[in-house]
């Protein structure tokens, strides 16, 4: 018997970040996506240093992996000259922050 459950996701493996910043240096928005991916992975191994957790280390990696995913369909929808100026403000949807 497993002291996991079997409907827990598996976290990503030790190498999944030397892999997607591997993916990241590939990009044609490594100038500026490394830098920002490379931010956020010192801050989440600091916080999970002072939580002993590796739940932010994991997040980080899930995250950058979605923006690694979507950015195709990014990249076809700028490229179509797609009109995205009827956008909203999330300051408007959201409200004023405390």
């Amino acid at each position: 018997m497993s002291a996991q459950p079997d409907h827990a996701p598996v976290p990503p493996a030790p190498a999944a970040a030397a892999q997607l910043l591997a993916q990241l240096r590939e990009s044609s928005r490594a100038s500026t996506w490394v830098p920002a991916f490379e931010q956020d992975w010192a801050r989440a191994l600091e916080d999970s240093r002072h939580s002993y957790s590796l739940s932010p280390v994991h997040d980080v990696v899930r995250t950058w992996q979605s923006r690694l995913a979507a950015a195709p369909a990014v990249e076809a929808f700028l490229a179509d000259g797609c009109d995205d100026s009827d956008g909203v403000d999330l300051a408007d949807v959201l409200g004023p922050r405390p």
